[in-house]
């Protein structure tokens, strides 16, 4: 049974930091691509950064400079750090598993960008 468990959400003031995590279980870990997607109130998930079987990542625009997307394959788990967090990066973040036809999500954590 293939399970993702994303932590480290949370509410944090305008320019700050969190780090997410996504812990992967039931899968081949360094076979897969790993990713972060997000969806905000009204809106669709949209992907935000990931990370290839091979090592290259890729970011959408609006991260570039600010997240970094890392992988640890000892512990089978995926990250993402936020750096110069913004209100409009407030969102569930989703951790995507995906490798062909196979794709498997995580249950989502919510993060909170406030004053």
């Amino acid at each position: 049974q293939v399970q993702l468990v994303e932590s480290g959400g949370g509410l944090v003031q305008p320019g700050g930091s969190l780090r997410l995590s996504c812990a992967a279980s039931g899968i081949t870990f360094s076979l897969y691509a790993m990713g972060w997607y997000r969806q905000a109130p009204g809106k669709q998930r949209e992907l935000v950064a990931q990370s290839s079987s091979d090592g290259g990542t890729n970011y959408a625009d609006y991260v570039k400079g600010r997240f970094t997307i890392s992988r640890d394959h000892a512990k089978n788990t995926v990250y993402l750090q936020m750096n110069s967090l913004k209100p409009e990066d407030t969102a569930v973040y989703y951790c995507n598993a995906h490798r062909f036809l196979s794709a498997y999500w995580g249950q989502g954590t919510q993060v909170t960008v406030s004053s």
